[in-house]
């Protein structure tokens, strides 16, 4: 399993000190498998364990960290297929039809982008299945459920990269 965290600094308001860069330092990717993990990270900061954590909750109540998550090894874990469903949303109903596809425990990203050129998709959700097969039935599940028809689903082949953001 990896633990990272999601979201740090998406709400930043102003720079970070450097103590505040130092504990985001340690806390932005794998915190380490061991039975007090800010300890260790607050040793490699240079601080104490309560001050790094003093710190975490800090940012944390300032919304600068959003959440810490836990980050399922999917392939691992059976669903060896995932997809990336665009979505032709009429202009207008996109954040309406984002928060519905979000609100399904099958999809672990929803994005709005704008339409490009003669590329006619506004939405975008990642579904995740045991099979490709699943995975159709997931997303037509979906459309129906939306009332969304027009849709193209692109599953992915090879995982070239994914890691967390590194932000210092």
């Amino acid at each position: 399993m990896r633990l990272d965290n999601i979201g740090v600094l998406m709400y930043m308001d102003g720079m970070p000190t450097d103590l505040e860069k130092r504990v985001i330092s340690q806390i932005q990717g794998d915190l380490p498998h061991c039975a007090r993990p800010f300890a260790e990270a607050a040793a490699r900061a240079g601080i104490s364990e309560q001050a790094f954590i003093d710190v975490v909750r800090d940012l944390r109540r300032r919304g600068i960290i959003r959440r810490f998550g836990a980050t399922l090894r999917h392939q691992q874990a059976g669903y060896s297929a995932n997809a990336m469903v665009a979505w032709d949303v009429p202009d207008g109903e996109t954040e309406a039809a984002g928060k519905r596809l979000a609100g399904f425990r099958e999809v672990t990203h929803c994005y709005e982008r704008r339409r490009c050129g003669e590329w006619p998709y506004n939405l975008y959700t990642m579904i995740h299945g045991t099979s490709r097969d699943q995975c159709l039935e997931i997303a037509a599940r979906l459309s129906e459920a939306v009332g969304i028809h027009k849709y193209l689903v692109l599953f992915s082949e090879i995982e070239f990269k994914k890691t967390s953001m590194q932000y210092f």
